[in-house]
């Protein structure tokens, strides 16, 4: 009996054909809405650091060395490829690609690296973007992440608890 059902067994495989895709040798089409790696476009982004304090995976790293100057890495072999960055993105500035063959040889060939000037005024000499990305994000102070080590820090500090803690410069009007 159990030579019987094996041949049965046998027998419905074979009507079933081929099941699997032949992948390297021929592209499949991807779905819509895939998601493969973060794209960073420089041109649209604010520098406001809302992909690096939403990502799970700490792979965007935030580092300013100065006020008039943020720099954004991106950190590829950690991407677990959520798309959360692009959700929370303001400006649009993250979109998610259709690259999902990652491996590579080279580290350097998966991070990305922006260097953002940031507005300063003339007046108080703060930086400043435009204010509705700013206000809804909460964000003041300086970032200071290791970008040598590839490592988040996380400083208390950087949020804003209520209302500003630096009044504006008073114009006296003749």
């Amino acid at each position: 009996m159990s030579f019987i059902s094996k041949l049965e067994e046998t027998v419905v495989c074979l009507r079933a054909g081929r099941v699997t895709l032949p992948y390297p040798v021929e592209q499949q089409p991807l779905p819509e809405k895939f998601r493969g790696r973060p794209v960073f476009d420089g041109h649209k982004c604010i520098g406001c650091a809302g992909c690096a304090n939403n990502c799970p995976a700490r792979a965007i790293l935030i580092f300013d060395p100065c006020q008039e100057l943020r720099i954004l890495q991106y950190v590829g072999r950690r991407c677990t490829l959520c798309g959360r960055c692009a959700d929370v993105c303001p400006e649009a500035a993250v979109s998610m690609s259709h690259e999902y063959e990652c491996g590579t040889d080279k580290i350097d060939e998966l991070q990305q690296r922006l260097e953002l000037f940031m507005s300063t005024c003339q007046r108080c000499g703060r930086c400043f973007t435009e204010p509705s990305a700013l206000e809804r994000l909460k964000m003041k102070g300086y970032r200071f992440d290791e970008l040598q080590n590839e490592r988040w820090v996380f400083r208390s500090r950087a949020y804003l608890d209520s209302e500003q803690d630096v009044s504006d410069v008073a114009i006296e009007m003749d």
